[in-house]
């Protein structure tokens, strides 16, 4: 599990409108039949049409700065074994967010009129999408992007000599390029892997847009919040304040689990992202005293991330400082890049 959260910042400003967001999220429904569509919806409503979603946002920001973000964008990337344990994509993943909003709700230290925030506080609106795109921060595309900066320079070349504008063997030239674009490392089916390419195998995701007020437009609930959880005094009153993002984290990954009967890998668990942050020795050693069938796993989960795992000691006791910084390298590639879903 991949989660991201971020405040709705464009560029150095913030807009002051949802719209443009909410239109982004609306780009796989073009040109589709309406039965074949993903609609918005929330915790209590379905199909929820694009217009109201963009006025019950733009509407809840009462007393909040032009520099203040008017809403924080949740984005909910279940890893390919994960979502190998759904029966139905769609109907699964809006399960999982409705629940999902609850752990996020419970994750504010706040208080509304006395009592603790629940997601009926929550004003949001989410959305599935089942495809994505190659961006050009992705390991295949970076990797692929000598052989792209060669390809494109030869095309400018024949290009030229088909004008007229210089002297040059065209042919030789497509021919050459022809090769390079079957050496380029990374290809899928039959294509170098290129920016924007849409990805093949199963892409399910959830898109959240939640409101930085709550339902009642009069308490701010802001997820970026630096604090993770304290009571300061405000005239004269102790007030409560912060957002825990390790609880939220550990309790989605804790509530996809036992909503859909998933067991959960060491490499691919939040906790194991603590571990590989704090001390990579520890991580590292965690998993080599995992148990056999488990430790087959995670090196199977890891190596598909690109982890050099050739370089791991199968004794623990010996796990030298250098192999560890040099898988640290690694893993760290594979967790910022989203490969390893944790």
């Amino acid at each position: 599990m991949y989660i991201t959260v971020t405040a709705q910042k464009l560029g150095g400003d913030y807009s002051q409108s949802s719209a443009d967001f909410v239109e982004y999220l609306e780009k796989e429904n073009q040109g589709l039949e309406q039965e074949h569509m993903e609609h918005f919806f929330n915790q209590y409503g379905e199909e929820i049409p694009v217009h109201e979603v963009v006025k019950e946002i733009d509407a809840n920001t009462t007393k909040l700065k032009k520099k203040e973000p008017k809403f924080y964008s949740i984005t909910v990337n279940p890893s390919k074994y994960e979502l190998r344990q759904l029966q139905n994509n769609t109907k699964d993943l809006k399960q999982y967010t409705r629940e999902l909003m609850k752990d996020y709700a419970a994750s504010f230290n706040r208080e509304i009129n006395g009592r603790t925030v629940t997601v009926d506080d929550i004003k949001y609106f989410a959305k599935i999408e089942h495809q994505r795109t190659f961006k050009g921060t992705d390991k295949q595309v970076r990797e692929n992007q000598p052989f792209a900066t060669k390809i494109l320079q030869f095309k400018n070349e024949v290009r030229k000599i088909e004008q007229g504008q210089m002297d040059g063997n065209s042919k030789k030239l497509k021919s050459k390029i022809a090769k390079l674009e079957t050496q380029a490392p990374h290809q899928q089916n039959g294509k170098r892997i290129v920016q924007v390419m849409q990805k093949e195998g199963n892409q399910s995701h959830i898109h959240i847009i939640v409101s930085r007020k709550d339902m009642t437009n009069s308490v701010s609930l802001s997820p970026g919040s630096k604090y993770k959880a304290s009571d300061v005094m405000m005239n004269g009153k102790k007030v409560k304040r912060g957002f825990n993002r390790d609880a939220f984290f550990e309790k989605a990954e804790k509530t996809f689990d036992s909503t859909f009967g998933y067991k959960r890998n060491y490499a691919e668990s939040y906790r194991s992202k603590k571990d590989f942050i704090k001390n990579p020795k520890i991580y590292f050693t965690t998993l080599l005293g995992l148990p056999t069938s488990e430790r087959a796993i995670a090196f199977k989960i890891l190596g598909k991330a690109g982890v050099p795992l050739h370089s791991i000691s199968t004794n623990k006791v010996q796990l030298a400082l250098k192999t560890i910084r040099y898988l640290k390298r690694g893993v760290d590639i594979a967790i910022k890049s989203g490969s390893i879903g944790i």
